[in-house]
């Protein structure tokens, strides 16, 4: 019997290869809190929460302040019913970081119990998926040679941050372009944008022959009718980010025809709103990719099962745990370059 004994939280800090620049924001290192589930049979399961004030308004140090709250909430229930383990952290709305993580964590455990790995659990539906590699704002040269080294490297798809100053990011696509044709591009503003700069965006660099996979929340993530207006007035596909953090979030989206795609992060909804947004948006005939904040290879493990079970997503932004300087790797996955995968 796998009961919850004690769950453990773990603060750890990471330094960014390089620092990691997105609008209105530089990171130069990452701090998350690893999440142990030790079960009374000595079965540990692990997650991690990786928290951000921008988008989430979490603060690390509230996070830390709630590991009694879950002990005792959690305390003597069974791995097995997972869904019960889901409904006490679903109370946890304010932090969504910690209840993905408390969530992972269980499944995690009881993975260890039962000897099948959590994608399976989560469906199975796939052994394999590709990720693209992000290009934080940068000089014009800087992004461009990145670009280029990725695409010797076999990435198909090149995630650019953008949203600081248009006409910049004009050029910096056009040199990227130059560098890198047959590529796919998601440009992600992080809410960079108002809603006519994200269209002249689009359309210039539609004028250019430049196509666009995906714009990704080019509007403040309030403004669900900017959203709406550049989607219908936009060449290319416009999804949400910083806009969409529960199942609610979801529907309101959906059901205002305001994206083609919407980008699940389990540091904004959990595991349990996460598989509720998958079958809305399945249902409405739209479009998921699957992102991350800050997670080291403990905290991409997560996303990485979760895709593998579902075999939901289209694009698969996971490469957070690259960024970082990690002196152990950790996740249950193997990669090769843009190929995450499972033996």
């Amino acid at each position: 019997m796998g009961t919850i004994k004690k769950i453990s939280f773990e603060l750890k800090q990471y330094d960014y290869h390089k620092p990691f620049h997105i609008t209105g924001n530089i990171s130069t290192k990452a701090t998350n809190i690893e999440i142990c589930i030790e079960l009374d049979n000595g079965i540990k399961g692990y997650g991690e929460a990786s928290p951000s004030f921008r988008v989430n308004g979490e603060k690390i140090e509230s996070l830390m302040m709630l590991q009694n709250s879950v002990n005792e909430m959690l305390k003597g229930l069974d791995v097995k019913n997972y869904r019960k383990i889901f409904d006490v952290m679903d109370k946890f709305f304010t932090s969504p970081s910690v209840k993905a993580g408390v969530q992972y964590a269980a499944l995690d455990a009881l993975s260890e119990e039962i000897n099948v790995p959590v994608y399976q659990i989560l469906g199975g539906s796939k052994k394999e998926i590709k990720i693209d590699r992000t290009i934080g704002i940068d000089e014009v040269d800087i992004m461009q040679m990145e670009a280029r080294d990725l695409i010797l490297k076999g990435y198909e798809v090149i995630k650019i941050k953008a949203g600081e100053d248009l006409k910049k990011d004009i050029e910096v696509m056009e040199k990227i372009y130059e560098v890198t044709k047959g590529a796919k591009y998601i440009v992600d503003v992080n809410t960079g944008y108002t809603p006519k700069e994200a269209i002249e965006f689009t359309k210039v660099l539609y004028s250019k022959g430049i196509d666009l996979a995906l714009l990704e929340q080019p509007v403040h993530m309030k403004d669900f009718e900017g959203l709406k207006y550049v989607r219908f007035n936009s060449p290319f596909p416009v999804g949400a980010d910083e806009a969409i953090k529960t199942k609610y979030d979801a529907l309101r989206l959906i059901k205002e025809e305001a994206v083609d795609f919407i980008n699940i992060k389990l540091m904004k909804s959990g595991i349990s709103d996460a598989l509720a947004i998958v079958e809305m948006v399945k249902a409405a005939n739209l479009k998921l990719m699957i992102g991350c904040m800050a997670e080291s290879s403990v905290g991409i493990n997560q996303s990485v099962h979760l895709s593998l079970g579902t075999g939901a997503f289209e694009y698969h932004d996971l490469d957070s745990h690259l960024l970082i300087k990690e002196d152990t790797f950790r996740g249950k996955f193997k990669q090769k370059e843009n190929r995450i995968y499972i033996d």
